[in-house]
């Protein structure tokens, strides 16, 4: 979520210790109040509830942490209290605050897209080194591009045109609205269609998918978080790669001749990825790379 300094004005009223007027509870009474309201439902309390707090007020993480004593009004601690009890039954911290952080970014999120994973970092990272090392600016298709992220980084950190497709209306508008944002929207095409249909007739020299890779029998059900977000972006199939089959059955019409195409997927799915991958692109070398936790999690084909 966006984080203001801690220079700026509080969003809801906070007092200080010796306020006359000030509320019932304390900064740092509050957060531990959240923590343990919240230590039995996520391995994530502490960051959970400061987050949460943070947004409360409209203040920076950091000024949460080095004002203690400062207090807080009676309805900023009803509405902790309430955002707290949402993310006890499961409720993302990104669809409460209505952001979440990527690639150092805020990007808008809501329960229409997922919400950006640390591990997608990877793939931009293999993307943007790639468009550096062209020469000239590129073209990147980002297909199933959700909140947009992926897209709008890609186009942050290079030069690079990007067009991206996604299946969902409101998740086009959404990723529209994140690249308006971040200012370049001018280098940012999103178009509404499935996979890469939009653009068909159209080469890349960069080709990047996070598509749904849960098979159909391991979907997530309630309280973990991952239920609350589409199940469209999920649903990978009987075994969690449908959607990455079609997508590949047509990509060589999509790719110039050295292109690189990158596709994030989970372990117990990479192997047969990489077989489908191979099969698809049969001029190209294609290897795994692998997240923050050295799990395999993406395919990286590169032509030749």
């Amino acid at each position: 979520m966006p984080q203001a300094d801690a220079t700026s004005p509080p969003r809801g009223r906070l007092l200080g210790a010796s306020g006359a007027s000030a509320g019932p509870c304390s900064v740092g009474n509050a957060l531990r109040r959240g923590i343990s309201v919240l230590s039995e439902s996520t391995g994530s309390a502490r960051a959970d509830a400061l987050i949460l707090l943070a947004h409360v007020l409209g203040r920076s993480r950091e000024w949460i942490v080095a004002h203690d004593d400062a207090r807080l009004s009676e309805g900023d601690l009803a509405l902790f209290t309430d955002l707290c009890a949402r993310r006890r039954q499961g409720e993302p911290v990104a669809y409460i605050t209505g952001s979440a952080c990527f690639y150092g970014r805020e990007f808008i999120v809501d329960e229409s897209v997922l919400v950006p994973r640390p591990e997608t970092e990877h793939l931009v990272d293999e993307a943007v080194a790639f468009l550096r090392g062209l020469g000239t600016a590129g073209r990147v298709l980002d297909v199933g591009t959700g909140s947009g992220a992926i897209a709008c980084t890609i186009a942050a950190e290079t030069n690079a045109v990007v067009d991206a497709t996604d299946v969902s209306p409101e998740a086009v508008a959404l990723a529209a609205r994140n690249a308006e944002r971040l200012a370049i929207g001018g280098r940012c095409r999103f178009l509404c269609g499935d996979l890469a249909a939009p653009v068909k007739g159209e080469r890349y020299d960069v080709v990047v998918a996070n598509l749904p890779y849960v098979p159909t029998a391991d979907l997530p059900a309630g309280p973990d978080s991952t239920s609350f977000e589409p199940r469209v972006a999920l649903d990978g199939g009987p075994d969690g790669l449908t959607v990455y089959r079609a997508l590949l059955r047509g990509i060589a019409d999509h790719v110039t001749a050295k292109a690189m195409v990158l596709l994030e997927a989970a372990p117990p799915t990479i192997e047969r990825l990489i077989e489908l991958t191979q099969n698809s692109l049969r001029n190209s070398t294609v290897t795994i790379g692998n997240d923050y936790a050295g799990l395999a999690r993406y395919v990286k084909g590169t032509l030749k």
